[in-house]
């Protein structure tokens, strides 16, 4: 079985490297009713009735479509152009905190970096504008905690639960000051140094049982859920730590689109049409709930037009539209337009048939905000880091038309993809199509959701107060 393994992935090397060879982004990102990227009508490797690739079974298929992600994602030039702004290390402005934080998480947070970010809540973490070094050195320790334990490396484990100790229990006067209310702040420590020992009692009881026996399970099971409690405890911690009023800067020309200032969490619930269950590895369910994170720190135009869909009850009842194993893609209206019909901004202006559009936006690391009506290429910074990279399996991108920045109306992008197969620096979807959120629970239902099913509801559960309404 092992030796199969290793034949597979030497073969799927062997077709990514092929791939990679022959893909272009143009492929990859194919045009729509017309003129749509990621549409449902065409992809890099189409299924044709009657072609050889109709007989290859689901699983191989599925292999082929990532791989063929892989390849399209390999094509990005990484020359870098110019540096990033110089950003004055003693002002403490809003926006000089979101560049140290950004320069600072660059290497977990994205493609750039040695390794592969694929957590979308630690992703989420490293996109929030604070810059406290102590707590970043505290998310890293408690992250690595949880690599090690679904590795079962326990010895690993318990050389980071020391760590973290030792942060909580002497570096508290560092974290504490940078919170907007410093009782809560310690309120939430005292809660984790509750946890931490706990974590570590069922990491050393883990040691004491078999490899592989039940015994050991349960304890590894318990040292998880303590982790996650804890995890969930530094989020709470970091988002203490964004400056009380802070604003992602947006151009004034904007101000005539909806904005989100801050985060918000959507809730979507899907049916299949026929009344059939998702399956998921034999698990069924009759319904497939996803929530999602949305970041307006990091995408206030994109995260503001989606949140305020959202509350228009724009996607309710509406069908999905694509799912190819690239793509799970929904959002274009029934009739003739292909977003949302409403009134346009002044600087933008509207489609075709009167859709609203919204300008490309993009935020790389460094950089004090986002810029906006042109991808990474066109700043001549191609290889850059997004601050919320294409690196988490559910990764929510705003689609367009392939040479049209300020095309995006409606229509958004869940991406499928495993981003162990991305070189670092070399995502193309990074810097041309905004990410501005994650599925955070749930994301396994993507596998399942196909064309024609149904998103029941979506709504926004939390942070509805920070959408900020457009001035006419």
């Amino acid at each position: 079985q092992q030796k199969n393994k290793s034949i597979m992935k030497f073969y799927n090397l062997c077709l990514f490297l092929f791939g990679a060879s022959t893909a272009s982004t143009a492929a990859f990102v194919p045009q729509s009713r017309p003129n749509n990227v990621f549409s449902k009508s065409t992809s890099l490797f189409s299924v044709k009735n009657g072609s050889p690739i109709e007989s290859i079974d689901n699983s191989v298929r599925n292999t082929i479509s990532g791989l063929a992600v892989a390849a399209a994602l390999w094509t990005a030039p990484a020359t870098m152009a110019g540096n990033i702004n110089s950003i004055s290390p003693g002002t403490v402005t809003g926006n000089s905190m979101i560049a140290s934080s950004m320069a600072s998480a660059k290497e977990m947070a994205s493609g750039s970096g040695s390794r592969v970010n694929k957590d979308p809540d630690s992703l989420l973490r490293y996109g929030l504008p604070i810059m406290n070094k102590e707590v970043r050195e505290l998310q890293k320790n408690i992250e690595l905690i949880r690599q090690d334990v679904a590795s079962k490396r326990k010895t690993s484990a318990l050389d980071d639960i020391k760590k973290v100790k030792a942060i909580i229990n002497t570096k508290e006067s560092k974290m504490v000051p940078s919170c907007r209310d410093a009782k809560v702040c310690s309120d939430i420590i005292a809660s984790m140094k509750e946890k931490v020992e706990p974590l570590e009692g069922a990491l050393k009881a883990s040691q004491d049982y078999m490899n592989g026996s039940d015994q050991e399970r349960d304890e590894l099971d318990k040292s998880y859920n303590l982790q996650d409690a804890l995890q969930k405890q530094l989020t709470q911690l970091e988002e203490q730590m964004v400056p009380a009023g802070y604003l992602t800067p947006v151009p004034e020309e904007y101000n005539d689109l909806p904005q989100l200032r801050g985060r918000a969490t959507v809730e979507m619930v899907l049916k299949k049409p026929d009344g059939e269950s998702f399956d998921i590895e034999g698990s069924l369910s009759k319904e497939a709930k996803m929530t999602m994170i949305i970041d307006g720190y990091t995408a206030p135009v994109t995260g503001g037009n989606f949140v305020d869909l959202v509350q228009k009850g724009f996607y309710n009842n509406m069908d999905i539209q694509r799912s190819d194993g690239f793509v799970v893609q929904t959002g274009d209206p029934k009739g003739e337009a292909e977003g949302y019909v409403g009134t346009p901004s002044k600087s933008v202006g509207a489609g075709k048939y009167g859709e609203r559009l919204i300008p490309l936006e993009i935020f790389v690391q460094g950089d004090k905000g986002p810029f906006y009506e042109s991808t990474i290429e066109d700043e001549g910074r191609g290889g850059q880091a997004t601050v919320l990279p294409f690196s988490s399996y559910g990764a929510m991108g705003w689609a367009r038309e392939e040479y049209e920045p300020n095309s995006g109306s409606s229509q958004f992008f869940w991406l499928l993809f495993d981003s162990d197969l991305t070189p670092a620096g070399k995502n193309v979807l990074d810097g041309r199509y905004p990410c501005f959120g994650y599925v955070v629970e749930g994301a396994d239902f993507l596998r399942d959701i196909k064309e024609g099913d149904i998103i029941v509801s979506a709504k926004v559960t939390e942070g509805a107060e920070n959408l900020v309404q457009p001035k006419q």
